[in-house]
């Protein structure tokens, strides 16, 4: 309670909420609203904004308006898919080495530090190259990738509370270790962690327009990377092909980064 208060009372945080609210409102309820195909030719080629295409053309015809609408459903979804997983792996190999310890904890601390060198986006490039370019393909090569940091804040934090008396006192009652590090470490560990996977759903969405800007994305589906690094060339001459699809992926991403913060000062016990 004193955590949602907290929250509640930070006009920043409040700020983030309700744009993604409304994001993610447009996202679901827009296309069908706004009535028009994504895919089809409205207007000229490279056509400026106007009453007929608020947002203008892209350089086949479309409207760009109909795409950011349709297009940020793909890049949402593949940001939240790929925290879960990243945020799965790290949580998993930081438990692991922290409450373990000893080898276990030195083998996998390696294993971190070995993905933690590669290049993360090249690493991905690769990953998404080996198989069929898809939006499974694309979620599950930005959640191998970014788990890193992750690892190690569950690390730290099963290191931190392991020792401590409530622990000693499961542990003295006869809990085994798996019920130790499920009921009783993570539940009291959760705080940074909540705070990381909601950063990682935003640095995720980031990787995804990465890595659709480059053309590695899932070709069947139109999402804001994918416009911006199609419509790239005529950026000089149709300055809006490139700016609402940027602009929506900038504002999502503040969002996140908004809430996350306010997450973070409402979980911070010096609050």
């Amino acid at each position: 309670m004193r955590a949602g208060r907290t929250f509640a009372s930070n006009p920043v945080a409040l700020a983030g909420l309700t744009m993604l609210v409304a994001i993610v409102l447009a996202l679901v309820f827009g296309p069908v609203l706004y009535g028009v195909d994504a895919l089809d030719i409205v207007n000229a080629p490279l056509s400026a904004p106007d009453a007929e295409a608020p947002f203008g053309t892209d350089y086949l015809g479309r409207d760009i308006l109909a795409s950011v609408l349709l297009g940020g459903r793909a890049t949402l979804l593949v940001g939240i898919t790929a925290a879960l997983i990243s945020v799965s792996i790290g949580v998993t190999v930081g438990a692991v080495a922290g409450y373990a310890g000893g080898r276990i904890d030195a083998v996998l601390m390696r294993v971190t530090e070995f993905f933690q060198v590669l290049p993360a986006l090249l690493f991905a490039m690769v990953v998404v190259m080996l198989f069929r370019p898809s939006l499974v393909t694309v979620a599950l090569s930005i959640g191998v990738v970014s788990w890193t940091g992750t690892a190690r804040l569950a690390r730290a934090e099963f290191l931190r509370l392991k020792g401590l008396e409530f622990v000693e006192a499961a542990r003295a009652e006869g809990a085994t270790d798996l019920r130790i590090v499920f009921r009783v470490i993570l539940p009291n560990g959760m705080a940074p962690l909540v705070v990381s996977a909601t950063l990682a759903v935003g640095a995720a969405m980031l990787f995804e327009g990465g890595l659709s800007f480059l053309g590695l994305g899932d070709p069947n589906l139109i999402s804001w990377g994918r416009m911006i690094g199609q419509n790239r060339s005529y950026l000089l001459d149709a300055w809006w092909t490139v700016t609402f699809p940027g602009l929506a992926l900038f504002l999502t991403v503040l969002s996140v980064a908004l809430i996350g913060d306010g997450i973070n000062d409402a979980l911070d016990p010096r609050s």
